[in-house]
């Protein structure tokens, strides 16, 4: 089904179903309050028009099964949401519900008091319809400080009306592949790599996961416990000068510096660059970037083996959405977060392509092939690492994101970043 049919038909079946509105009546969790009014704060990240409307329906369902509660929704752009979240964080005033990767960030949140301990409410069904290992992404010894939406890894998704008119008829599955690609896109008059990286973030998943394909787990391991030097080892500084083969081919488009993630979904939608590195969204975000009377025709490959390196190159670096409950959260904000999280509604939002389900028995409502390319590149993983900068600790990750930003610029150098990267961990990681 196409995203502006589940628009559609959203209304019925989430606005009018009969099983919607007994899934929603059966999360009770038996301590609500009645009758009493009652406000929820729900904050999401923009997922474009469209999936704003449904989420925002979801919320409507709930409340129409639930009179006395009304929730207010707040949409903010990813990278403003960060920085918004961080400073209500500060002022010690958390949304009732808001989305949360999981992760050191999260987990810095819940050691300062700021988040409700999900570990009681999970206890039996509700923990027990997840997929574990999405689960575990929001717990830290034995506590659970958040759940689940979606869960994927990060790879390629590239035009293939581009790709063609380039002349490219075989994906490459090595880094020199990859680089060879991107040449004969040039070649043929094609961007060839669409970048938002005046975020950041979108441009440090591309040293992450070279990291990966070069030290695999075990050289994340030995970094993340400080052995050795740490992220000044060997695996970190070659994933810079790996990435430095690839910007010195100039493969971004103009003002990719200082683009941010709206651009980099804007020039795939409107087919002005042949590919981007990107997460499971992507193909939704760049859809919905697509003009009127247009098609976007979407394929998808894993990041590329590294020549030599020691990760297994099936492994997956990537991650997923989730929310997380402020300290002061009514317990209908528990309470709707289980109708949110049920299978009806993750069996809605997989067919619609919005998400890879985490939830037990919606896996097969996933119809989108790129979607269910993700769904088995993940489960087929024998290490699945988390992105980095949001498994460390704020110290770390903006080490990461400042120092990766900085050899896109072309200011530093690939020693340069990881001993930036080393000197966060050593002072953030003492003692862990």
């Amino acid at each position: 089904m196409k995203r502006r049919e589940f628009l559609a038909s959203m209304g019925g079946l989430v606005l009018a179903s009969p099983l919607a509105i007994s899934a929603c009546g059966n999360t009770s969790t038996g301590s609500t309050t009645g009758n009493q009014k009652v406000t929820i704060n729900w904050w999401f990240l923009d997922g474009q028009a469209k999936q704003n409307a449904d989420w925002q329906n979801v919320a409507k369902q709930y409340m129409k099964a639930h009179p006395n509660v009304t929730i207010k929704t707040t949409i903010i752009e990813n990278q403003a949401f960060k920085q918004k979240l961080a400073t209500v964080m500060q002022a010690g005033q958390p949304p009732d519900i808001f989305h949360s990767w999981g992760g050191g960030i999260l987990f810095n949140y819940a050691k300062a008091g700021l988040v409700k301990d999900l570990t009681p409410d999970l206890q039996g069904g509700w923990g027990d319809s997840f997929s574990q290992s999405a689960l575990n992404v929001y717990a830290q010894n034995g506590h659970n400080w958040g759940v689940p939406w979606d869960m994927g890894g990060i790879a390629f998704y590239y035009n293939k009306d581009l790709f063609a008119k380039a002349n490219i008829t075989q994906l490459p599955t090595t880094w020199s592949q990859f680089l060879q690609v991107v040449q004969q896109l040039k070649s043929a008059g094609i961007t060839p790599i669409a970048l938002g990286e005046g975020d950041k973030w979108p441009g440090h998943y591309w040293w992450a996961y070279l990291a990966t394909r070069i030290g695999g787990k075990a050289g994340f391991d030995a970094a993340a416990t400080q052995q050795g030097a740490g992220f000044a080892s060997q695996p970190f500084v070659e994933a810079g000068q790996r990435l430095q083969e690839l910007i010195a081919l100039k493969p971004f488009q103009k003002g990719f510096l200082g683009a941010v993630y709206n651009d980099e979904i804007t020039a795939m939608g409107t087919g002005k660059a042949a590919m981007e590195l990107m997460g499971q969204w992507a193909p939704a975000a760049d859809e919905g970037q697509v003009p009127k009377g247009k098609t976007l025709n979407l394929g998808f490959f894993p990041f590329p083996m590294v020549e030599g390196g020691a990760g297994n190159p099936n492994d997956v670096f990537g991650g997923g959405g989730g929310y997380a409950v402020g300290k002061n959260a009514p317990q209908e904000a528990v309470d709707f977060l289980k109708f949110f999280t049920s299978v009806q509604v993750q069996r809605a939002f997989g067919k619609a392509g919005y998400l890879t389900p985490v939830v037990k028995g919606a896996s097969d409502a996933l119809t989108n092939p790129l979607l269910r390319d993700v769904q088995n590149m993940v489960a087929h993983a024998p290490y699945f690492q988390l992105y980095y900068d949001q498994y460390f600790p704020p110290a770390i990750a903006n080490a990461v994101l400042d120092g990766t930003q900085a050899l896109y610029a072309g200011t530093t150098t690939p020693q340069a970043v990881a001993q930036q990267v080393q000197a966060a961990a050593a002072t953030a990681l003492q003692g862990s």
